[in-house]
């Protein structure tokens, strides 16, 4: 089942598309370190060169990530975020931004207890284009997969290493917006990925769906981003922002003054690299 809506995610990756060059998606924790700065940074992101925003759903065990984005959801939920405040830093975005795709990435925990058709209704509401729940397999699309096709909201489905062409149609199958590929085996952050290696497997799922295919987990640099942007059509920096904004952080908790200006720093580099390699492959 797939939403006949034209979405953002839809519009944007066909726009990159035509300008030959692949997407820059950067995640960030909602609400980390606190509510004001998340949105200060949140909505300077598209100047400073994010194609697509994924904004992290808090949550106590945040399972498949690494230690700095574990550390963002604890430092979020600290500072009292929740789903209705994540909800709605999107709407505040929105005020501003009815362009640039946002993508909850998370686990279903929180959806469950914010009720499933509540949290549908009031992401499409606020201005959610997609969700990555990265808990709930193939087997469970009746859960939340399904109803947010319905709604309007892309479903984005990860495939790794692990996922051979036995599993891949499963994987595919209710996808839409783009398909995630994570290019290392682990959780997040934890080391740099094979642009060879990630080049094959984005070649092998192409094969199989018209989808754009997102490579993350370990890009930091602008160098490795642009590494991957020459064979895949986005490249998700997620642990390599949220380590400035800890490293920002004073000693009594607060926020240094230049924290934003560093993590808008780190995306435009990111940016340039994204789009020097676009730029390489047309020479």
């Amino acid at each position: 089942m797939a939403s006949d809506k034209t979405t953002r995610l839809d519009r944007r990756f066909a726009a990159l598309k035509a300008d030959g060059r692949a997407a820059l998606v950067t995640f960030l924790t909602a609400g980390d370190p606190d509510y004001e700065t998340s949105l200060a940074v949140l909505r300077r992101l598209p100047e400073a060169g994010a194609d697509v925003i994924e904004f992290g759903m808090p949550f106590t065990d945040p399972m498949a990530d690494g230690p700095a984005i574990q550390a963002s959801s604890q430092r979020a939920l600290k500072a009292g975020q929740n789903m209705i405040k994540t909800l709605q830093m999107v709407r505040d975005f929105r005020t501003g931004d009815d362009e640039t795709p946002i993508v909850l990435m998370g686990y279903y925990n929180p959806i469950y207890i914010y009720g499933v058709n509540r949290f549908l209704a009031d992401a499409l509401e606020a201005g959610v284009d997609g969700l990555i729940v990265v808990d709930l397999p193939p087997e469970e699309d009746e859960e939340l997969c399904l109803p947010a096709l319905k709604a309007g909201i892309n479903f984005i489905r990860l495939a790794t290493p692990t996922t051979d062409d036995g599993r891949l149609p499963a994987v595919l199958n209710n996808t839409s917006g783009f398909v995630y590929y994570v290019s290392i085996t682990g959780i997040t952050g934890a080391a740099a990925p094979d642009a060879g290696a990630v080049a094959a497997q984005v070649a092998r799922i192409k094969s199989s769906t018209e989808l754009p295919v997102a490579v993350g987990f370990g890009v930091r640099t602008p160098e490795q981003a642009a590494a991957i942007a020459r064979t895949a059509d986005g490249v998700v920096v997620g642990s390599a922002l949220v380590n400035v904004i800890r490293d920002g952080l004073n000693e009594d908790g607060s926020v240094d003054a230049g924290t934003a200006d560093r993590v808008l720093a780190l995306v435009s580099g990111l940016a340039d690299g994204v789009r020097g390699a676009a730029s390489a492959e047309a020479r």
